[in-house]
């Protein structure tokens, strides 16, 4: 099958083809994950990423005859090759290579293999890609779709406009507690990545649909219970993702806005955008990212400068 004809389809079609885990391969993988755990603090969802792609090379060994512990770089290359035939992204390589370094450094460090063969492989480098970010006048108009004469459409309001106000990733907005909350100051306590917690400002607007959400709206799915999520749905449980992003698509067609072009992330990259359209310090929107290292909030700058040269070329006598 060539690279281009891959789908996703096809790429769950042939790792349910694939055999079932081994035990020996079940309890290496289960040994690596705890002393990841232990020794790094990664975040579970990075370990629970390296266990799926450590699950996956040991189950395409297995007709080979081989042994995670025992695969060679020959046969990494293999497998490397046989995903890129598959069309995985550079950007799922490049973890799936993380999580086999981490590996095989424990093998190598506790003495069960004496080469790594991880040594000569490199990583694929991801396609840099630019962040889809809406205009300020959609977002104004995706801002304005909810009903707020209702309870749901008042906390959908309060959402959109927090995530628009902080720049905050779907999976804190939706895990952020009321007790994360603090009016007074107006800022936002989030714990984010790696399980580090920021303060980011709220804003005047988002602060005062807040204030209507928790005065008129969260009694209605809360009662009383203060300690839960900040956003509740109709059963008083948190909103997960995917109910936020289902939201979001109906509040999409309902301002007029292509349901394609919209999503949690794009709120995000929105919110960075138009930050730095109006002239916003990269370091202090690394902060309210909460990204780790500036290289990654230094993407937007491409963005903003997309746009200068679209506004360029649109308005010079020359462009």
């Amino acid at each position: 099958m060539p690279a281009s004809a891959a789908t996703p389809a096809d790429r769950r079609r042939h790792a349910r083809e694939q055999p079932p885990l081994g035990e020996a391969d079940a309890r290496a993988i289960a040994a690596c994950i705890d002393r990841l755990w232990a020794e790094s603090g990664l975040a579970r969802h990075t370990l629970d990423s390296y266990r799926r792609d450590l699950e996956g090379l040991a189950r395409w060994l297995r007709p080979r005859g081989v042994v995670l512990e025992a695969a060679d770089r020959a046969a990494l290359f293999d497998y490397l090759a046989e995903r890129t035939r598959l069309s995985y992204s550079p950007r799922s390589n490049a973890r799936l290579l993380s999580a086999l370094r981490a590996f095989y450094a424990q093998l190598l460090r506790l003495g069960s293999i004496r080469v790594d063969p991880c040594q000569w492989l490199d990583a694929p480098k991801p396609r840099r890609s630019l962040p889809k970010a809406l205009s300020e006048s959609q977002v104004e108009a995706l801002l304005a779709a909810p009903d707020v004469t209702d309870p749901a459409g008042l906390r959908d309001r309060a959402m959109l406009e927090l995530i628009y106000a902080t720049g905050l990733r779907v999976s804190e907005l939706v895990s952020l507690p009321a007790a994360g909350v603090n009016l007074r100051q107006g800022v936002l306590r989030v714990l984010g990545k790696g399980s580090k917690e920021r303060l980011v400002p709220l804003g005047e607007e988002a602060q005062h649909w807040l204030e209507r959400y928790l005065a008129q709206a969260r009694p209605h799915f809360a009662g009383k219970q203060a300690r839960l999520p900040l956003f509740l749905d109709a059963k008083g449980a948190a909103l997960s993702r995917q109910q936020f992003w289902a939201t979001l698509k109906a509040l999409a067609v309902r301002a007029g806005i292509n349901p394609a072009l919209v999503s949690p992330h794009g709120l995000r990259h929105s919110f960075a955008t138009h930050l730095l359209n109006h002239g916003a310090d990269l370091r202090a929107l690394q902060m309210l990212l909460g990204h780790a290292s500036l290289s990654t909030t230094q993407i937007y700058t491409l963005v903003a400068t997309e746009g200068l040269k679209r506004l360029h070329a649109k308005h010079h006598p020359r462009g």
